[in-house]
């Protein structure tokens, strides 16, 4: 198999070479220390974009090597609680200094093993930052607050403690965000805690503890376990762990809520995405299309708050998908380190089986496939997983893809007989991440915002994720437990406590 790459950045070519990953970041990283699994076994990682190229094998984890990096985090709490946020702080802004200096670094990093586009990844180590920056500035701001007392020369007030031990349970669509949106704020509440990245980018994970490894931060605080679902099992599991935040499917969401609701465990989910961006007949349809081609092919569609659905008024649907499908068939699906490439691979052939079955699907409810349809085959490209942008239009609205989360470059267009029926097809999935509106009425967009059963709204812009510093969450099944990115996260990692002193 061959053991290289090209990775162009800016148009200048460098060779990347499997020995160019470190061995030890190819380990866990327990107690300060790179080690490998206790099994030995490894898993390979292998570049979306190009079957050939072949990262390295990482720790293939179990529940030995999970319950030991739960040891070390609880050891290391006590001292680490005692420092205050405010000296937490000072290793999570040298972390940052180290980010920015590596954001190449990273970014190559992203794009070889999750596939997304260079400039996609530089954006993702910038909100990495952003995320960071954020959270360093709570630490003046992480305290409670002093209320009246009942009774005379009593001083009544709250304050926060950590939990404890927690576990972060992270996707491979964002590898390197939504770690860090993890990890940052439960260090700074105080928490120690043990990391278990997506096992198809345990590249990015690894550089990311690196980083504050290089920081200075005290051995057993950060820790990282690799592998797949007996790691994760594992800190579940066990009984010193008082928390676990996890992003990705609905399904191990639950699972992992119902696996430790015996033990109260606490769970902060973030799920699925049925996104719907709601196209008015007084709609800007150039704006509006720019967004939805944004939305729905932006990362080839592999975000939680995709647009996945563009729910259009009869009235205006016919320009909108003339428009719509202009632009999409004009997209260039490539390498993610290639800058003519526009749409990136997704991330594996699990991902792409199942987007392309999602258009057989929807084709044989009734929708039409007016661009796309099928995997980029082009002899330039080499073997990878690669999927043509596509739009499906006249899909029932309580079809399967109107309905189901297809996680890959494919819009469902929904016809919607005014304004009235746009909000009930949006609002009628299972799923409340995000939800956009277009129009010229500031009555309709108002209307909207209170109407939409989502979590992140927009207004005439694309509908995806929100600031570093507003919630990231969402409704019913896409959201269970606090939010992420912003001061209420710190309502996951620390415990409410009120205190009453006589004197």
């Amino acid at each position: 198999m061959a053991r290289s790459q090209h990775l162009r950045q800016d148009g200048v070519s460098r060779r990347l070479r499997y020995d160019d990953v470190s061995r030890h970041l190819r380990l866990n990283f327990v107690d300060g220390r790179w080690v490998p699994a206790e099994s030995g076994l490894v898993r390979e990682n292998v570049n979306p974009a190009d079957f050939s190229d072949a990262i390295g094998g990482f720790a293939e984890s179990g529940g030995v090597d999970a319950d030991r990096a739960v040891d070390a985090a609880g050891a290391a709490l006590p001292a680490w609680r005692a420092l205050g946020p405010i000296e937490r702080a000072a290793y999570l802004a040298e972390a940052g200094r180290l980010l920015t200096a590596r954001a190449d670094e990273f970014a190559a990093a992203i794009t070889r093993e999750q596939g997304k586009l260079l400039s996609e990844a530089r954006g993702e180590a910038v909100r990495a930052r952003a995320v960071l920056d954020f959270t360093v500035g709570q630490a003046r701001l992480l305290g409670g607050v002093t209320v009246p007392a009942e009774d005379p020369r009593t001083l009544a007030y709250t304050f926060r403690r950590p939990i404890g031990v927690v576990g972060l349970v992270t996707p491979w669509n964002f590898p390197l965000a939504i770690p860090m949106w993890k990890v940052a704020p439960a260090l700074l509440a105080g928490c120690t805690a043990v990391l278990k990245p997506s096992p198809l980018t345990p590249l990015t994970a690894a550089l990311l503890v690196e980083v504050f490894q290089q920081a200075g931060l005290p051995d057993g605080v950060l820790n990282l376990v690799q592998g797949d679902v007996a790691a994760g099992e594992a800190l579940v599991a066990n009984p010193q762990v008082a928390g676990i935040s996890f992003t990705g499917s609905l399904g191990v969401g639950t699972a992992i809520h119902t696996g430790g609701a015996q033990r109260l465990l606490r769970t902060q989910l973030e799920l699925g995405g049925k996104n719907a961006v709601v196209v008015c007949d007084d709609a800007d349809l150039e704006r509006a299309v720019e967004a939805v081609v944004h939305g729905a092919f932006g990362q080839a569609g592999q975000r939680c708050s995709a647009t996945s659905r563009a729910v259009v008024d009869v009235r205006v649907r016919e320009d909108f998908l003339q428009r719509l499908v202009a632009r999409v068939a004009g997209l260039r699906v490539g390498p993610g380190d290639d800058p003519a490439s526009r749409i990136c691979p997704v991330v594996n052939t699990v991902r792409r089986d199942a987007a392309l079955a999602a258009v057989a699907g929807a084709q044989r409810d009734g929708g039409k496939v007016v661009c796309g349809g099928g995997p980029e085959e082009r002899p330039d490209l080499p073997e990878g997983c690669y999927v043509r942008p596509t739009v499906v239009r006249d899909v029932p609205w309580d079809s399967e893809l109107a309905q189901e989360e297809v996680f890959g470059p494919v819009l469902a267009v929904i016809d919607a007989d005014g304004f009235d029926d746009a909000m009930r097809i949006a609002n009628s999935v299972r799923y409340g991440m995000s939800g956009t509106v277009f129009t010229a009425s500031q009555s309709r967009a108002f209307e909207a915002m209170e109407r939409f059963e989502a979590g992140m709204l927009h207004v005439n812009r694309p509908g995806v994720g929100a600031y570093a510093h507003l919630p990231h969450t969402g409704a019913k099944a896409s959201q269970y437990g606090p939010p992420e990115c912003s001061p209420e996260v710190f309502d996951f990692y620390t415990q409410w406590h009120s205190a009453c002193i006589g004197y």
